[in-house]
């Protein structure tokens, strides 16, 4: 298509209660136009539009589903000229939570795919709903458009099966799914790849770990641009301390609570994914107040910050044994990103595994891509910026470009 005009990708990241959306042209990966509808199905409902080099739009609402908040995207889309039936637009690109085992890649959606991704419901029932709904939508919004599926577990199913598995009764695991998927997969995708380049390297020669750290946190070890473990599993519960997740717990954590507290299984996924992590341990699940706290003397926000830290440290290990050779260690997402604090703590007495951390580099205000590591340093560290939608963007575009 990039020889019919047809540069431009519109990006849908579409859940039950927002919908987020930026609109890229592949020409030069520039942003057209990023907005926000969030509140969907509440009075207080809002669509928030920012044209590139214009000043934002607010929309109030209502918007009571999905579907009238991206009609509503349509109309603010088309009022700067251009929207869902722009001849410039070669595809609109979905990012779907659970792409099970079936879906490696991209996939340009027909009939088959959507079924497929509607089977998967059961295992992302909090996500894989609103996804449908925006598919649904945009398709028929945009009749004639490529819809492009990208999935956040694809990246993830290069996996070696002894990685993959629980060990459990295969039958029981393979009957209901259960083996262990991976999120986040396109920032670990468009992290690992932009480390390489940082390097001055294919990322074909080059082995990283990448730590995706927002509210959701996951790591991955990547060898030569394939991924071969991540923390996250079945659902994005396992792994890291995040926000409001537990991550790593005994399981049998859940069956104590439900035979001796007397809580039923609603009662603790709610706690284990929404009242866990840091807002379980301190009350806060904002790193930067955790680390204002801790800072001040605050006995269990420093706690907090150290069962996080600790476990990071614990994978960052894991992960170097996993991948033999690491050449470089990065950063990224709204934590990783912004805390020297964290980046620090999680690194700290890795010298023997030529890990070390520059403070002045670590501290400096430099928002790009950028190595906080000594000159000398074995292993390179590094703070890259996650751009998810840009990956989706690109995913979409070179699969429906000739």
């Amino acid at each position: 298509m990039s020889g019919t005009g047809r540069t431009r990708v519109l990006v849908l990241n579409t859940g039950s209660s927002s919908v987020k959306y930026q609109l890229l042209d592949m020409a030069d990966a520039s942003r057209v136009a990023t907005g926000l509808v969030e509140r969907i199905g509440e009075d207080s409902a809002r669509l928030a539009h920012t044209p590139a080099g214009g000043r934002e739009r607010e929309r109030p609402g209502p918007f009571p589903d999905v579907a009238a908040a991206l009609r509503a995207v349509a109309d603010e889309l088309a009022a700067d000229g251009t929207g869902f039936d722009a001849p410039d637009l070669a595809a609109v690109g979905h990012r779907v939570v659970h792409g099970g085992e079936r879906f490696s890649g991209p996939v340009v959606l027909d009939d088959a795919a959507v079924a497929e991704i509607e089977s998967l419901v059961p295992l992302a029932p909090l996500h894989n709903p609103g996804n449908l709904d925006g598919i649904r939508t945009a398709t028929a919004l945009a009749p004639g458009v490529p819809q492009v599926a990208v999935f956040d577990t694809a990246f993830h199913t290069t996996m070696p099966e002894y990685a993959a598995r629980y060990a459990i009764d295969t039958a029981t695991a393979d009957e209901h799914r259960i083996r262990r998927y991976g999120f986040h997969g396109t920032s670990h995708a468009y992290v690992s790849r932009r480390t390489a380049e940082l390097l001055g390297r294919a990322p074909e020669d080059v082995n990283v770990i990448v730590l995706h750290l927002g509210n959701g946190a996951s790591a991955s070890a990547v060898a030569g641009g394939v991924c071969v473990e991540t923390s996250m599993g079945l659902t994005p519960l396992e792994g890291l301390v995040m926000g409001t997740r537990s991550g790593d717990i005994d399981p049998a954590v859940v069956l104590h609570l439900a035979r001796n507290a007397g809580m039923s299984l609603d009662a603790i996924d709610t706690l284990l994914n929404k009242r866990s992590g840091l807002l379980g341990l301190c009350g806060d699940n904002d790193m930067r107040e955790v680390t204002r706290r801790a800072a001040a003397g605050d006995g269990a926000a420093r706690l907090a910050l150290d069962v996080y830290t600790h476990r990071l440290k614990k994978y960052v290990g894991a992960y170097t044994a996993v991948l033999g050779r690491v050449d470089a260690v990065a950063f990224t997402a709204g934590v990783g990103e912004n805390s020297p604090v964290v980046r620090a703590a999680v690194l700290a007495g890795l010298g023997g595994l030529g890990l070390v951390v520059d403070p002045d580099r670590n501290t400096a205000p430099d928002r790009g891509p950028r190595f906080i590591s000594p000159e000398y340093a074995a292993v390179a560290v590094a703070v890259v910026p996650t751009d998810e939608e840009l990956e989706i963007a690109r995913q979409a575009y070179d699969l429906v470009s000739p």
